[in-house]
């Protein structure tokens, strides 16, 4: 439940126990104070009515109906009668007709004590009764009682009052404490909501604009001290995103600049090592292989440089070229070319009958391609089925699905949850001079970020895939002609 839910059930359980309490007290207080008045009037008659009846039908006269009364003698009752109602305004009450007592209603009456006092006891024909006995003048017993009738009614009457009362009491308290806890809660909603509007925020990418805060921080409550505490916990958040993000776009800006000014020394030694190797006087093979390995590393340095400068220009949130892009072609060569550099695999293709479309860079898709099914073809055996899958994802939508499966080892579960952060291998005893910069599948997630989709990767032994999302083409996009196109 919730806090105010829990606070409201609170209020009411407390205050149904206080007006049970109350109801309580007040029905054994009025209950107690009635018997004490029929008490009080049984003491006061000292048993006239019953010490009549030994004469004729008794002496019913400044006896209310209903009246009781019985004499006993050794314990066995020898007469008894009722005081029936007034038939008319000048008559005298008059006693009714003879009872008739059994067998337990006399043995209730020769067991009370004569001392005056009263006690309850139910009488068979008559119901409820406060009876009084007291010692006779003959040495005989006189009891007289009076009917709990009204008396009972009186007090049920109250219980109905009270149920009532305070069944309306709760409802009324019911609502007007969920206003009041409303009210009072409301800087606390506040509070989850802009906790909400931060957990919504890419807290991971970016410059991330914080909100303000909250307005209600009185240190003199519990909830200013929430704000209060919320608000100084949002300054330091905001202090340390904004270092960081001050951090990586210096980072980012060294990575640019490092790999756009190392384009020229690499491009000058790739050209002098070039033009070496076609000196034409004889050349020792000492001195040719050490131009074939600078070759070969400024090569490889040439495309790590390259890479380096997509990222850094991805990172910094330079759009790509939009165009229409039929993804079934880009399939269909990047297919092609691995089948040719891979002939030791099987290459199958799973492409629908119609080209597929979607808005973007077709040299970046193409390099995704490239890099997935090269990782596919240099981290399997020979032997392996690489399966490229074209259509619509499984819980349909605007998109594409663009799937790269294979049947061969898998990825290690140590790097599986950082496959596609940068400079990672999924082989970490593989040479670098066997080809990959790892920086491939960096490349992958930044260019599908880039496109307005996502990457995901499954793997287990026997089976590997990577899935692709993009969004579906839309007819004509919007021209970037002053827009810088990563080239």
């Amino acid at each position: 439940m919730t806090l105010r839910v829990r606070l409201i059930a609170g209020l009411l359980v407390l205050l149904a126990c206080a007006c049970a309490a109350v109801g309580v007290v007040s029905v054994v207080a009025l209950d107690r104070s009635l018997l004490e008045g029929l008490d009080h009037q049984l003491f006061t008659s000292r048993g006239r009515f019953a010490s009549s009846l030994e004469h004729s039908q008794g002496d019913s006269r400044g006896q209310s109906a209903g009246t009781f009364g019985a004499r006993l003698v050794g314990g066995v009752v020898t007469q008894c009668g009722v005081v029936a109602p007034q038939r008319d305004t000048d008559d005298t009450s008059s006693t009714g007709p003879t009872l008739t007592l059994s067998a337990a209603d006399t043995a209730a009456l020769a067991a009370l004590p004569a001392d005056g006092r009263g006690r309850t006891v139910r009488l068979s024909w008559l119901g409820d009764y406060r009876l009084m006995a007291v010692p006779g003048l003959d040495g005989d017993t006189l009891v007289t009682g009076l009917p709990l009738v009204e008396a009972e009614g009186t007090v049920h009457r109250l219980e109905a009052v009270e149920a009532g009362v305070f069944a309306v009491a709760l409802v009324l308290t019911g609502v007007a404490g969920a206003l009041w806890v409303g009210v009072s809660l409301r800087p606390l909603r506040r509070v989850a909501a802009t906790a909400r509007g931060v957990t919504e925020l890419p807290l991971a990418d970016g410059e991330v604009e914080l909100p303000r805060g909250v307005p209600y921080t009185d240190p003199r409550t519990e909830v200013g001290q929430v704000g209060a505490s919320f608000n100084r916990m949002l300054e330091h958040v905001g202090d340390a995103l904004a270092r960081r993000h001050a951090s990586e776009q210096r980072l980012r800006r060294f990575a640019a600049d490092a790999s756009h000014e190392l384009r020229t020394p690499l491009a000058a030694i790739r050209g002098h090592s070039e033009l070496a190797r076609r000196h034409p006087g004889p050349v020792p093979p000492e001195v040719r292989h050490a131009l074939d390995r600078v070759q070969a590393e400024s090569v490889r340095m040439g495309h790590l440089v390259d890479d380096l400068l997509l990222l850094a220009r991805l990172d910094a949130g330079r759009p790509l070229r939009r165009e229409e892009v039929d993804l079934t072609r880009l399939v269909l060569d990047a297919a092609g070319d691995a089948r040719v550099a891979g002939p030791d695999h099987r290459w199958r293709l799973e492409l629908p009958e119609e080209p597929v479309t979607v808005a973007g860079d077709a040299d970046r898709l193409h390099q995704v391609l490239t890099n997935l099914l090269d990782n596919a073809r240099t981290h399997t055996p020979a032997g392996t089925t690489v399966m490229v899958r074209v259509g619509p994802p499984a819980d349909a939508g605007p998109w594409v699905e663009l799937s790269v499966a294979d049947d061969g080892p898998g990825i290690p579960e140590e790097v599986r949850g950082e496959i596609f952060e940068r400079f990672v291998r999924a082989d970490l005893g593989r040479s670098r001079a066997s080809g990959g910069t790892g920086l491939g599948l960096a490349i992958v997630r930044a260019v599908a970020g880039a496109h307005g989709g996502s990457v995901e990767v499954g793997s287990r032994p026997g089976r590997t895939v990577f899935r692709i999302l993009l969004p579906v083409f839309h007819g004509e996009e919007p021209s970037l002609t002053d827009s810088y196109l990563i080239g």
